[in-house]
């Protein structure tokens, strides 16, 4: 069993690169944001609790956000691994992954960050907000203000995984074949 937590900031192509990676290596593909839609979108008990902190303005707990992935996960018994994707995002959802993992008997294999400088992934988020239709990725304030955040809650990950010697940062910036291949080079070396 493989798990790999692919990380990065905002823009630095985790949703592109998870789609080869997935395929490649016949890993279960789960995205929390696809996670919380799900939920919602089909008024799940989960779904309900996450919509009143959601429509409260308040941050879903950890707690709740857990216990969907935890779901989710259970849902694909028989996978090979999985690739999480936009999840953790802070070291106690990280703590919170691997001891769910260790009552299954399993545990992250690695960690991949792609790593790309703010003022290109600026740009490729710009770009992409021209036809997502998100309005977060067309206000480049926005847009550092995820980085902000990102830099003050999800950073901290890189030492809790390289602490583990489970960290492998990777140059996110090239053609997408040229950073599949990189990835594959790491992921091909567990």
């Amino acid at each position: 069993m493989i798990n790999i937590v692919l990380f990065g900031k905002p823009g630095a192509g985790k949703g592109t690169q998870a789609q080869f990676l997935k395929e490649k290596y016949n890993l279960t593909h789960i995205s929390t944001g696809d996670v919380f839609r799900y939920n919602l979108s089909n008024n799940t008990e989960l779904g309900q609790l996450a919509k009143t902190y959601m429509e409260s303005g308040e941050l879903v707990p950890d707690s709740l956000t857990i216990k969907m992935l935890e779901d989710e996960v259970d849902n694909h018994p028989n996978t090979s691994g999985f690739l999480f994707d936009g999840f953790p995002r802070t070291i106690a959802q990280a703590e919170a992954l691997d001891k769910f993992l260790v009552k299954k008997g399993w545990e992250v294999t690695a960690t991949i960050g792609l790593e790309a400088n703010d003022d290109v992934l600026v740009q490729r988020i710009l770009e992409r907000g021209k036809t997502s239709g998100r309005v977060d990725d067309q206000d480049e304030a926005k847009i550092r203000t995820r980085y902000a955040e990102y830099n003050q809650k999800t950073s901290p990950l890189i030492n809790y995984y390289s602490n583990q010697n489970k960290y492998y940062p990777i140059d996110g910036i090239g053609t997408i074949a040229c950073i599949t291949s990189r990835l594959s080079e790491v992921i091909d070396q567990l």
